[in-house]
């Protein structure tokens, strides 16, 4: 679990299968069946061509960073975190995610690297999706 705080998310009926999936460790996101694209944020109708009908597939969790911030002023409840990453993910898959990357040096972050999801718990049966850097 990482330091950062955490906002509850409010599964809606269109959500609730990916928050579902999240609280269980894993990156289930819609994918259009016509125009194959990967969505983020998860909803229930394809952006690019509003098809209604998307399916669900279990992404990788992988990607690489696209760009990043480090936050040194926080305020709210982010105050005492600093300094933590801001980042836009790219998955593996095609979306770009925006979110924070933990478990690691905020300097060692660089464009590219590449990067894991972790489901961080905010509370019984929830989880924010967060990435750190892999291995090397």
């Amino acid at each position: 679990m990482s330091s950062l705080p955490a906002e509850l998310p409010e599964p809606g009926p269109d959500t609730a299968g990916f928050w579902a999936a999240a609280a269980d460790g894993r990156l289930l996101l819609p994918r259009c069946p016509a125009c194959e694209i990967v969505i983020w944020y998860p909803r229930p109708f394809c952006p690019r061509c509003q098809r209604a009908d998307v399916e669900w597939i279990e992404a990788t969790g992988a990607g690489s960073v696209y760009s990043f911030t480090i936050v040194r002023r926080g305020t709210g409840a982010y105050q005492r975190a600093v300094p933590y990453v801001l980042a836009y993910v790219e998955l593996d898959e095609g979306p770009r995610v925006l979110t924070n990357i933990v478990d690691t040096e905020p300097e060692a972050i660089r464009i590219g690297q590449r990067v894991t999801a972790v489901f961080d718990p905010v509370r019984p049966g929830a989880a924010l999706i967060r990435f750190r850097p892999e291995a090397p």
